[in-house]
């Protein structure tokens, strides 16, 4: 190492030059695929599970809906697009269709509501609240076969604990067949269903109050805004895109309903509790119509993506370009 002198007689040693310009060049490259080849050696796992197991299974599920395919060895029998001609003319398949229109209607107008309220309740000073909340989730943490089974012999006709409870109070004549009459079967799954998933929504609106800054609430109440003014003009508000959201999970799940009507009713009697899903479920599993049940699996694909890309766009809009608007303003 060489020294050099230094203003007042003080010696140091020689700085090194800086790198050529080329070889700053070769080091950005250097740094560049390495950054690539990280983030790709991160992501290539779940890649290939999601080829493997979504990307796949979805494309060779839309070839075999036009084939009349009984599941085993490849697809060969073309059927070209008889198969959607004759889901439009199977009642079985449009009763699905006004089976799912009557559960979201039910959920949006009976469900949600009622999760909402029950948010804005355990969002206040109670003593207990925090086990009120728990018990209220519990059932959504319990699995869609554990709830069938348990509701089957809740509702049972005659021995079940609503019956007993009914004729306890007085109300014999309301008791019945729940899942066996054509006429109640519905409305019995539709409570069964809310007492699973309501606490989840619940949890959603509960978050969505604890963001909404307590200094409005209190400038509102000092304006002389009753409780329901502040919760229209102030709280509701500031929930909505909780509440979109809420709405969106609400309709996909009614859509995809399965395992809940499968363990408890299977789609009896008669099909009168049939969803998209069972029918599906019906036709490639037990009568075997695999190239049938997958032109079904396509239209409820179909019906779920108009929906999301719709709902995306004429609702979730405000709240995207909010977060577009807010990540550009930071910066980021």
């Amino acid at each position: 190492m060489t020294s050099t002198f230094l203003p007042g007689g003080r010696t140091g040693p020689d700085l090194a030059p800086p790198p050529p310009p080329a070889s700053r060049g070769r080091g950005r490259r250097r740094r560049r695929t390495l950054n690539l080849l990280t983030a790709v050696g991160f992501q290539l796992p779940a890649l290939v599970l999601f080829i493997g197991l979504v990307l796949l299974p979805m494309l060779f599920a839309l070839y075999a809906s036009f084939f009349r395919w009984g599941g085993f060895g490849m697809p060969s029998d073309l059927a070209g697009a008889d198969n959607f001609t004759r889901l439009f003319q199977d009642p079985v398949f449009l009763g699905d269709l006004g089976r799912c229109l009557f559960l979201v209607v039910l959920s949006l107008a009976l469900q949600l509501p009622f999760a909402l309220a029950m948010a804005v309740l355990l969002n206040q000073r109670l003593r207990g609240r925090a086990v009120y909340r728990m018990l209220f989730f519990a059932p959504y943490v319990l699995s869609e076969a554990i709830t069938g089974v348990l509701f089957s012999m809740v509702f049972a006709p005659g021995d079940g604990l609503a019956d007993h409870v009914l004729g306890a109070v007085g109300l014999d004549g309301l008791g019945g067949e729940w899942f066996a009459d054509p006429s109640t079967v519905m409305a019995t799954l539709f409570l069964v269903m809310t007492w699973k998933y309501f606490g989840f929504h619940m949890m959603l609106y509960l978050a969505g109050l604890q963001s909404v800054p307590p200094e409005l609430t209190e400038a509102a109440l000092i304006d002389g805004a009753g409780p329901w003014q502040r919760f229209r003009n102030v709280t509701l508000p500031l929930l909505a895109p909780t509440l979109r959201i809420s709405v969106f999970l609400s309709v996909i799940g009614s859509v995809q309903l399965f395992d809940l009507v499968w363990v408890v009713t299977q789609g009896g009697p008669d099909h009168h509790s049939e969803t998209l899903a069972v029918t599906m479920f019906q036709y490639g599993f037990k009568r075997y119509q695999v190239g049938y049940a997958s032109a079904i699996s396509v239209v409820m694909f179909g019906i779920c993506l108009v929906f999301s890309l719709a709902y995306q766009r004429f609702v979730l809009r405000r709240d995207l370009e909010g977060a577009t608007t807010t990540m550009r303003g930071d910066g980021t």
